[in-house]
Formats: structure tokens, C-alpha cells, sequence
């Protein structure tokens, strides 16, 4: 389990408490007691740190490298129901963007979300989760086949920003995600949009219009990330703590100002440290959400989803 820095007191408590577990195994002390006392200013410890969190140290949390990425979501939400469809149709298959059908109980989704490598080798193949203009072109491929067979949409986000090369701009990187955004808010399925982990940029725009936006609380959501605001600014990293507070990007400042509708609530110590029971979390607030939707007229849906769009930003004196 790898540590971030401000969670270092929580590292120091668990290795008294593994120290303290080995003595009581490797000799007749009765440590129980103790156990106890290191248990109880553990889950103080935890309470206070991720409690009273900054934006950046949420963008931190965010990625973690023992966070889940989409494929664990889908994996466990869907377990052997899953089946993963390639290819654009047209260039290639974008290994960042995934997709696919799988179910929760009866009900079939289109699963479709940026993934991320887990080591040097699987970030390289995954190109760090940036999609080039074929994946969000495979995206739209998926959805558009969602729609044909009434199927709803659940679009997983967690990338740095789409891929700025110079062979994705010539491709049409940027025509490529606003094609989906356009085609997003008139497709005549449902869509539960929900932010895991890093939402940056025209990267997550690219599969972010949905019915139901939901956010977990320990993810970000922002036009560009703390530290290349801070070189835009500053001409430097250094002021990326500014930038993140500046930038409102956590949950609650996006559900403040309208831009998500619900905060998913991780377990305290984060998605990286009880990724199970973060599944079990979004998997149910999947479900209550598609209840809402389920049953509204096709065109009701969409003119719905374009007011609610449309309304962001509006300020009214």
C-alpha cells in the first residue's frame, strides 16, 4: 500500500498496530488492550485527515495509484456479464477508451469509460488514459449502438485530458469530441455520467453529457488541471495548490454551482483503500439513478437533457 504524504500519520498507526499484532503472535504479552488504543486513534486519525481535505490533496486522492480505474468498476459491477467491443470502425482500436455491455441483474448497460495503466508498461499501452480522436469516435460508435437496441448509457470518467499530439489534432481531435457531445445530448437513451477519479478538460466533456451526473467525492472535475493552470499563471508547478482551490474542481463546489447532480460518498480512507465497497456504492447509486429516467418518453428525455445543459452557467439577477 503505497502512502500519500499527508497520509503518513495514518501509515505511522498502522505499523504500531502491525508491530504491536506480531509481538502478541510471537509471545505470551497480552496485547489486545493496546491493540484497542492503536485501533481507536486510527479511525480518529482517518476521520480527522480525510475529513478536512484540500482541493488539491483531493486531486492527489484522485490519483492515487491504487485507486480503481474503470475496468475494476466494470469488472466487479458486471462480473463475467462483460464484454468488451473494439475499434472505431474507421482508424483503430483506442486501448484508453474502453467499452462494452455488461448487466446489473437483468438490466443490460453500455459501459464506456477512460482506462488507465497500472504500471509503466500497462500506462504506455493505455497511453496514461488519453484518448485520441478514435476513441471517442469508438464512444459514439457504442452509444449509437446503445440507442438502436434501447439500451442505457453509463459513461466512466477518469483521464488527465484528451491526447494532445500532433496525430490526434490531425485526425480531428477536437471536431471528434464535440461530435460527441452534440450526438450525447440527442441520444435517445438514458445516460449516467459519473466522475471516478480525474475529469479534465475536453477529455471528459468527450463522454460527460448525461441525465444524471454523479461525482465521488475524492474525484475532480475542471476545463484544466491545478498545475497547468499554474504554469499558465505562473510560469511554474508551484502555485498548483492555488490553482486547485481557485479552480473549485472538487464534488462540493461542482454540485454548488450545478454542474453535478449528486456526490457519491466514498468510504472513509478513500476508493484506493475499500475499493470493494466503492463498487457495491456505485453500482447501487447506477441503479436508483436509471429508476429515474427509465421510464420517461425518448423525446422528453432529450429536450430534458438539453435545458439541463443549456441552464449551466445562467446567471439570473
Amino acid at each position: 500500500m503505497e502512502y500519500l504524504e499527508f497520509e503518513l500519520p495514518i501509515k505511522e498507526l498502522e505499523d504500531q498496530l502491525q508491530k504491536c499484532q506480531i509481538i502478541g503472535k510471537e509471545s505470551d504479552v497480552d496485547v489486545s488492550e493496546t491493540s484497542l488504543q492503536i485501533l481507536q486513534k486510527l479511525d480518529i486519525a482517518k476521520k480527522e485527515i480525510y475529513k478536512n481535505l484540500s482541493p488539491w490533496q483531493r486531486v492527489q486522492l484522485s490519483r492515487h495509484p491504487n485507486r480503481p480505474y474503470t475496468l475494476d468498476y466494470i469488472n466487479s459491477i458486471c462480473g463475467d456479464s462483460f464484454l468488451e467491443l473494439h475499434g472505431d470502425r474507421n482508424f483503430k482500436d483506442d486501448k484508453a477508451m474502453i467499452g462494452g455491455l455488461g448487466k446489473i441483474g437483468d438490466q443490460s448497460f453500455m459501459f464506456i469509460g477512460q482506462q488507465k495503466g497500472y504500471n509503466t508498461k500497462t500506462r504506455q499501452y493505455r497511453n496514461f488514459g488519453m484518448a485520441n480522436p478514435e476513441g471517442y469516435r469508438k464512444a459514439l460508435r457504442l452509444m449509437k449502438s446503445a440507442e438502436k437496441f434501447g439500451i442505457p448509457v453509463v459513461s466512466l470518467i477518469d483521464t488527465p485530458g484528451a491526447y494532445p499530439g500532433l496525430e490526434a489534432e490531425e485526425r480531428g481531435q477536437g471536431e471528434a469530441i464535440a461530435r460527441n457531445i452534440l450526438e450525447m445530448t440527442r441520444l435517445k437513451v438514458p445516460i449516467i455520467t459519473i466522475i471516478i477519479g480525474e475529469g479534465a478538460s475536453g477529455g471528459a466533456l468527450g463522454i460527460g453529457v448525461g441525465d444524471k451526473i454523479l461525482m465521488l467525492n475524492n474525484a475532480w472535475y475542471s476545463v484544466i488541471s491545478p498545475e497547468n493552470c499554474s504554469t499558465i499563471l505562473w510560469g511554474n508547478w508551484d502555485h498548483k495548490e492555488i490553482a486547485a482551490d481557485a479552480l473549485k474542481l472538487t464534488a462540493a463546489k461542482m454540485k454548488k454551482i450545478g454542474l453535478i447532480d449528486e456526490i457519491i460518498k466514498e468510504p472513509i480512507g478513500g476508493a484506493h483503500t475499500f475499493p470493494e465497497e466503492t463498487f457495491k456504492i456505485v453500482k447501487k447509486s447506477i441503479s436508483k439513478a436509471l429508476k429515474e429516467f427509465i421510464d420517461i418518453e425518448k423525446d422528453t428525455l432529450v429536450h430534458n437533457r438539453m435545458e439541463k445543459f443549456s441552464s449551466m452557467g445562467v446567471v439570473s439577477e
